[in-house]
């Protein structure tokens, strides 16, 4: 008996996709967007159930997807410019396992499965993110998420009894901060998210109360990324400021951008200086004693030097990717009663585990995804294309700053919002294009 349809694959080749998106596909999209929002809730979601949680959940959504997609009888696939390298770095870790090229199978199938979930929200995002509407409200949704869990950190900090949520108090200790014990990561959360409000301020196509209210939530998120006392969270913060400056400067309504640009700033500053001033000159005075003591011989120094003999070992292929808490203890060249299951610095860390190779796919998918956010940027700058991948392109250097002397790509929730934002950055244009071209059209 013959099937009575069959499902024929396609690739979107256009950059506008023509189709509607339906019902399922808006469902599988804010669903994508629950996973990102439910991630950071759960301490970062490095605990075992909520790791577990973002995996069934995003395998669930493809799914509901693919169902959704056999039941039309027609298979649409959107392509990406990150893909390639991110199958390819897929590749790489299943070359690991099979050819036992890492130091604990159990560890690497892990890990494998939690990047996994990674690509399959990436996915899901590209084929589900079709129409403005459905852009406009994922930004709204991350401007009021971002600006919640902003404040809540501002009053946990403030009435703290050193737990999470005021219940749960951490196993090693910590510098807790919101819902992650490591302030660092809390501070890589809002690096990713305070540019979306900010380039929502900045955008002259919304209307007036809704910028307003895109100026204090940005401000809020980002005053908390000092007042979290990350030392490198301010600096990808400025980082951040330099790029969005230097893209402002080449638009040509720069004068009224700046102008916007520099009222944010005041009240972002007026924010810290109404509710943590004395808190965050302390801090800051206190960053160039350790910041000396670091490069005089600290640990994350001292890590980074260890974490270069791993990589002498086996330079081609690397240890296995997750591998690092078990193979480190042989290599650590200080003493130390503390646990170090991180390297504090990502680079180093994806070196040591996926070795050169590794290192040169991270590398491509990089530039992949900066030679595509440039390029819309330098074509349509000022449009809602060009906005989106600033906003993206904005989160994604704060947390490749940050990842020097830090390990936010090893937490689950960053590392998922931070893929996310790649992608996006990465998408061909799509967003507008249908009504312009159907303004052209009657024009012509």
């Amino acid at each position: 008996m013959s099937s009575a349809f069959a499902v024929a694959p396609t690739v979107e080749h256009s950059s506008i996709q023509r189709t509607a998106p339906g019902p399922v596909e808006s469902a599988v999209l804010f669903g994508a967007l629950g996973l990102l929002f439910f991630a950071p809730l759960a301490f970062g979601a490095v605990e075992p159930w909520a790791t577990f949680v973002l995996e069934a959940g995003a395998t669930t959504l493809l799914g509901l997807w693919a169902i959704h997609q056999a039941a039309n009888g027609e298979l649409r696939i959107s392509r990406n410019t990150a893909f390639s390298p991110m199958s390819a770095f897929g590749g790489l870790i299943l070359f690991q396992i099979a050819f036992q090229q890492t130091a604990y199978h159990a560890a690497t199938i892990s890990r494998f499965l939690l990047y996994f979930s990674y690509g399959l929200l990436c996915f899901l995002v590209v084929q589900c993110l079709r129409r403005t509407w459905q852009l406009k409200s994922c930004a709204f949704a991350f401007s009021g998420y971002g600006f919640v869990l902003a404040a809540f950190a501002l009053v946990q900090g403030i009435t703290s009894n050193g737990k999470l949520y005021w219940i749960w108090a951490p196993k090693f200790g910590g510098w807790i901060y919101g819902p992650y014990v490591n302030h660092n990561h809390y501070a890589g959360l809002m690096e990713m998210l305070f540019p979306i409000p900010l380039v929502i301020f900045l955008s002259p196509r919304v209307q007036r109360p809704q910028r307003a209210m895109a100026a204090m939530a940005s401000a809020l998120m980002a005053s908390t990324i000092f007042l979290s006392g990350s030392r490198a969270g301010m600096l990808a913060f400025g980082v951040e400021i330099g790029v969005l400056v230097a893209v402002l400067m080449k638009r040509r309504e720069r004068g009224t951008a700046a102008m916007a640009f520099g009222a944010f700033l005041v009240l972002a500053f007026a924010v810290l200086a109404w509710i943590g001033s004395g808190e965050l000159v302390q801090r800051m005075t206190s960053i160039p004693i350790e910041t000396r003591t670091e490069l005089s011989g600290g640990m994350r120094l001292s890590i980074d030097r260890d974490c270069l003999k791993m990589f002498a070992q086996k330079p081609f292929t690397g240890w296995g990717l997750g591998v690092f808490p078990e193979i480190y203890p042989q290599f650590r060249s200080f003493y130390s009663n503390l646990a170090i299951d991180k390297a504090h610095n990502d680079y180093l860390q994806f070196l040591v585990e996926t070795g050169a190779i590794g290192f040169g796919i991270i590398a491509w998918f990089l530039f992949s995804v900066f030679h595509a956010a440039i390029r819309k940027l330098r074509r349509s700058p000022g449009d809602v294309n060009a906005e989106v991948t600033l906003a993206a392109v904005l989160g994604i250097s704060g947390i490749l700053v940050h990842s020097f002397v830090d390990f936010n790509l090893q937490i689950p929730a960053n590392a998922a919002l931070f893929f996310v934002l790649c992608t996006v950055a990465a998408t061909e244009p799509r967003f507008g294009l249908h009504r312009s071209n159907h303004r052209r059209a009657i024009a012509a």
